[in-house]
């Protein structure tokens, strides 16, 4: 069993986080103080390759590997939770489900543009005001079809990149009586008549991630809009899905790697009882703890990643990533805000943001009881 990165996993690594470190991690609390999306840096994201991890080389993506995509992810939200949200949504949930399951057609209009991001970042509409972990039976926005359109009328909440996005991706119920093959996915135009983006959330972190409530009234667009075929959008969100948990175990690293050499550079600094505080037993055994939860998570994480690009099953396994490393990442936060005491509950040091950032990744794409309802049902099915 290989452990190590390859050479070109490592290059790729080295790249992200010194681009990372002059692009946007000197910048994460201003922008999070303003609770604004880090603009500035999408373009120059895309001409590395960040925003086209899951867009193949022919439609300008980076066909990158999926570890090589969780690395990148990881080293994101080593950065900044908020942005490492937005790309990460952006790649998994927005680029994703056009390149697996859209028409050449949608490849070529789309792709192109969300990999250079020049056209914005992607979005995928699936939560709604009372559908979050329950979408088969709470899901209320329809999709009629029309002559040769779809109208859409319904709503959706929490929805990543929503202002950012020239077209999100809505998961519509087209079929109310045939149960789990009644739903579609369908790509609308931001620009859309009758679709209304409503003001960004004020959330406690991630702030430099917009997230947004959207309407649906008689929103009109083409029938050619269905990604792959009508009846299929509950079968494809549920692949997409099992990507997105990869991606939030690795943004969860990141923000708990962060968190710990926060702890350590202030246990080096800090003296307490005529001793640096990294040299008493107690914030020792605190470093070490973490540490062995970093590296846990990391494996499992890397484990579903390399799962997935070996084309094999990683269901159960992207659930169990997705479990341990949010709500390890919580844990790390919560011990680095100790070890930094005051401080650490100080907007001046960062690793208050880190907490609050990693606080919705045990919420965002599938909450953790919703992974122990996954990976459940896969232990006690064999």
């Amino acid at each position: 069993m290989d452990f190590e990165l390859n050479q070109e996993q490592r290059m790729w690594q080295n790249t992200v986080h010194d681009f990372c470190d002059q692009h946007i991690r000197p910048y994460a609390a201003e922008f999070d103080e303003k609770a604004e999306p880090m603009k500035m840096t999408f373009r120059k994201m895309g001409a590395l390759g960040l925003l086209a991890l899951n867009i193949p080389e022919e439609f300008g993506g980076a066909g990158m590997d999926a570890v090589s995509a969780a690395i990148a992810i990881d080293e994101l939200g080593y950065a900044d939770g908020g942005t490492a949200l937005s790309i990460a949504a952006h790649n998994g949930l927005g680029c994703a489900p056009i390149s697996m399951f859209g028409s050449q057609m949608q490849k070529e209009e789309w792709l192109p543009g969300l990999s250079s991001g020049e056209s914005g970042l992607g979005a995928l509409a699936l939560t709604e005001p009372g559908a979050g972990s329950d979408l088969v039976r709470g899901l209320s926005t329809r999709a009629e079809l029309d002559g040769d359109s779809w109208v859409i009328n319904g709503s959706k909440a929490w929805i990543t990149n929503a202002s950012l996005a020239p077209v999100i991706i809505t998961l519509c119920r087209t079929d109310p009586e045939a149960g789990t093959a009644g739903f579609s996915l369908i790509l609308v135009p931001s620009g859309t008549p009758g679709l209304h983006i409503h003001p960004s959330e004020k959330k406690m972190g991630v702030r430099s991630s917009p997230t947004h409530a959207l309407t649906f009234e008689n929103v009109r667009v083409p029938a050619a809009n269905v990604l792959g075929e009508a009846g299929q959008g509950l079968y494809q969100t549920l692949q997409i899905l099992d990507g997105g948990r990869i991606s939030i175990g690795a943004l969860s690293l990141g923000i708990a790697r962060a968190a710990l050499d926060e702890a350590i550079r202030y246990a080096k600094e800090r003296e307490l009882f005529g001793k640096q505080l990294a040299d008493l037993q107690a914030t020792r055994f605190k470093l070490a703890d973490c540490q062995v939860e970093i590296d846990a998570a990391q494996l499992l994480v890397y484990r579903a990643a390399w799962l997935k690009e070996e084309g094999k099953p990683f269901t159960r396994e992207a659930a169990i990533a997705k479990l341990y490393a949010t709500e390890m990442a919580e844990r790390v936060c919560r011990e680095a805000i100790q070890i930094l005491g005051s401080y650490g509950y100080s907007r001046e040091y960062p690793v208050e943001r880190m907490y609050r950032d990693a606080r919705l990744m045990t919420i965002g794409e599938g909450t953790s009881e919703v992974q122990r309802m996954v990976i459940a049902k896969r232990v006690i099915s064999g």
